[in-house]
This record gives C-alpha cells, structure tokens and sequence, in this order.
C-alpha cells in the first residue's frame, strides 16, 4: 500500500492488491453474515454516493478508480467522506470490479453504516402512506418497491418477519438510490400488528379473494398502510384477518397474479392518486 494525494482532497490511500485486508473486508459485504456483523453495506456509483451524504448517511470508506483521479465530483465527494472520518480509496479498475462483482464496474463505490427506522417511532398522519411487505425475498423486487414507493411519496417500507436483506448490493442496485430516502423499518408479525393497533390508519391488505376492487376505496379519510403479501403465498390469516378493507386488483388475461413490485406500484399509486394529481 502507498500514499498519494488527490489536490486538495489530502492523503488517499492507494491500493492495487486484491489480498489487501481493507479490500477483503469491503468484499465480504457481499455476504449477509458479515453486512450483519458490521452493519454495514455497499452502494456503488457516483450519484447514489452523492445522494447518500446528502441525506446525511454515514459513509466509512470511499474507493474509485484510478482512472477517475482528477474529476471534480469524484475529488468533491472524496473530500466530504475524509471531512466525515471516513476513509478514501484509489484502486485499479480490476479490484474495483472485484469489489462490486461487474466486468465493467462504475468508477465509484462506498460502504456506509446501515440504518434501519425504528417501528416505534413510525407515526402515521393525515396524507401519509406506508407500505408493509410480508416476507418479500427477491432483493430486486424489494428494490424497485422502496424505488416506487420514493417516486409515489410514501413515507416508509416496514418489512414483516422473513425478508431479504435490504441492503443487500442487489437490492441496493434496484432502489436506484431511494433507500437513503425512504425509511425501512422490519418487525415480526406480532409487533407490526401492536404497533398498527395504536395508529388510526387504514389498513389495507391485497389478496386474491379480496372484496373490494383497489379502486373503490376511500384512501383519503385517514393515513393508509398498504399491506402487501408474500408473492407465492400471500397473505397469512393473522394478517389478512386484521385488515380494514382487503382488496384485490382486477385482471382479464390468462396470468393468475402479478409480479410483487407491479402489485405494489399500482395500489401505491391508487392510493396516493389524490396527493398526486396537479
């Protein structure tokens, strides 16, 4: 390892090795064991760096490739991450192909402290929709929710009792930098149905057999939560059983269901329709 200096970023560590410790650790967030173990995890290009300090995230390293030395954005935001304690890396194209497992990597990545929302502190108020997942496991669905539920203006994702990781690289990659804008918070079952016990929210729940078309709820009286379940077997009954209103989207064509993150785009849409209209 050697020292080098970008202008006035001051010392930048260079490292060229793929046996470097630094780089063996940065590359093990690739495992959920050891993102838990250090709560930490990996997000990868320029914009989703600039969007995550923006928003006031923790940033603990910064690493880019040697070949974007000299850009004004990357010298800025390796600037913030030394202002911020944090430690920044010059590495070769290759390592940082390794580190993000691409062939054509982006010139910039940073691993950041995690950060989950805490249920408690979730209160829901006139005008706000949130969207609990029951068990959702692929990672680029729960990314492209977190990404729509951003765009749509939710004000969180709560993820109910086996969920995929979302800080996962793969979940990470789909939210497309949302997740340093939408609050996430997890709980069991038990806890997120004490939690909505307390909230005057409108609970609503998709299910096959639901009652009521999605489009003919009154989604404007009250908060809403929009409780979404697993893809291949839906809602439990000690969910489904707790809702206000249990909806069901209609459908003409020969597919039997939709995709988890369509599903969920079209009712965060739905109910958000008259905060969104202009």
């Amino acid at each position: 390892m050697t020292q080098s200096t970008i202008g006035r970023v001051g010392q930048v560590k260079e490292i060229t090795s793929l046996s470097n410790p630094v780089i063996k650790d940065i590359r093990a967030l690739g495992q959920k064991k050891n993102r838990d173990r250090s709560s930490s995890f990996m997000a990868e290009g320029l914009k989703l760096i600039i969007d995550a300090l923006d928003q006031g995230w923790r940033i603990q390293t910064l690493v880019y490739a040697k070949d974007a030395k000299g850009s004004a954005n990357v010298d800025s935001v390796a600037a913030r991450t030394v202002a911020a304690g944090g430690l920044v890396l010059e590495v070769p194209q290759k390592v940082l192909g390794a580190i993000t497992r691409r062939d054509n990597p982006q010139m910039v990545c940073g691993v950041f402290e995690q950060r989950y929302a805490a249920l408690k502190d979730l209160h829901p108020k006139a005008g706000e929709t949130y969207v609990a997942l029951d068990r959702v496991r692929d990672p680029g669905n729960l990314g492209t929710i977190i990404r729509t539920a951003d765009a749509a203006g939710a004000s969180g994702v709560i993820l109910i009792g086996d969920s995929t990781d979302p800080f996962s690289l793969e979940t990470i990659r789909a939210t497309m930098g949302s997740i340093f804008a939408v609050p996430v918070a997890r709980s069991d079952i038990a806890g997120f149905l004490k939690w909505r016990d307390g909230k005057d929210a409108l609970l609503v729940g998709t299910h096959l057999e639901g009652a009521v078309d999605y489009r003919m709820i009154d989604y404007t009286a009250s908060p809403a939560i929009l409780l979404m379940g697993n893809e291949q077997a839906g809602l439990p009954p000690a969910l489904a059983e707790r809702c206000d209103r249990l909806a069901r989207i209609p459908q003409s064509g020969r597919a039997d269901s939709l995709n988890l993150a369509v599903a969920t785009a079209v009712m965060l849409f739905e109910a958000r329709r008259h905060l969104l209209e202009v």
